[in-house]
């Protein structure tokens, strides 16, 4: 038997879009996974749409008390078996050979951290950015610089690694959690195909940089202990890069 992944998806208030990623996760050609959703105290009826689906590899936990998306995510790590964490936010897709060609990847390449190509859509999941490319073999080192990695696009094994959290009290806690991963996994590499696709919705945290600057900048200076002049140095970088991430208009 494959290998169980585990898929791990934190949600608040996903009612808008949280079928059209439900289906991704059904549609997927790898059937050995567990998907463990965390709800962070919706509001809406997001809760009452995951549960019309009784497909037992849907693990639902609905928190008493709302704690953020890192938060949210460590509840489901917790809970998770799989030898392979994906990541899947509420409101992304995957194309429905995500999962095998991820794995198949893994697998053949002894890879313990890879990512691939996704578009970046607007809310109606159309582009609206040139597709984000997995063009290089990610380290620590060159991550400090700019995150290549989104959850949407990337797995890694824990064999060696293990299961590791995302910080609560960073609103940068995706890059947090990827510069730990890669103290301990060597690598993660690219494969160099489309498919997922990223939703950029006009609220999204992630399209507000000059309102995170700081919180990039305490990434540095209080996650990994750099000095000020270093922290400095890498936030100016992660400024400039992320500029030109998202600079690449769809033609």
């Amino acid at each position: 038997m494959k290998n169980l992944v585990s898929i791990i998806t934190p949600c608040y208030n996903s009612a808008e879009f949280i079928e059209e990623t439900i289906q991704s996760v059904l549609n997927q050609t790898y059937e050995n996974w567990e998907w463990l959703v965390t709800d962070d105290l919706s509001q809406d009826n997001t809760v009452e749409i995951i549960r019309k689906y009784n497909d037992p590899r849907i693990k639902l936990l609905v928190l008493e008390k709302n704690g953020g998306a890192g938060n949210a995510r460590n509840k489901s790590l917790e809970r998770a078996q799989g030898r392979y964490i994906a990541f899947l936010d509420s409101d992304d897709y995957w194309y429905p050979e995500y999962l095998e060609t991820m794995t198949d990847y893994m697998q053949e390449h002894k890879a313990e951290l890879v990512y691939c190509n996704y578009s970046r859509c607007n809310e109606q999941l159309e582009p609206i950015l040139k597709d984000f490319l997995a063009e290089k073999t990610v380290t620590f080192s060159n991550l400090l610089k700019t995150c290549r990695l989104a959850p949407v696009s990337t797995m890694y094994d824990t064999k060696r690694a293990g299961k590791f959290m995302f910080p609560v009290k960073s609103k940068r806690e995706d890059h947090v959690m990827w510069l730990n991963l890669l103290k301990v996994i060597p690598e993660g590499i690219p494969v160099k195909k489309t498919m997922a696709k990223y939703r950029m919705r006009e609220n999204s945290v992630s399209r507000n940089k000059k309102n995170i600057i700081k919180d990039q900048y305490l990434v540095y200076k209080d996650f990994m202990g750099f000095s000020t002049v270093k922290s400095l140095y890498y936030t100016a970088n992660w400024a400039l890069n992320g500029f030109l991430k998202y600079s690449k208009i769809f033609n």
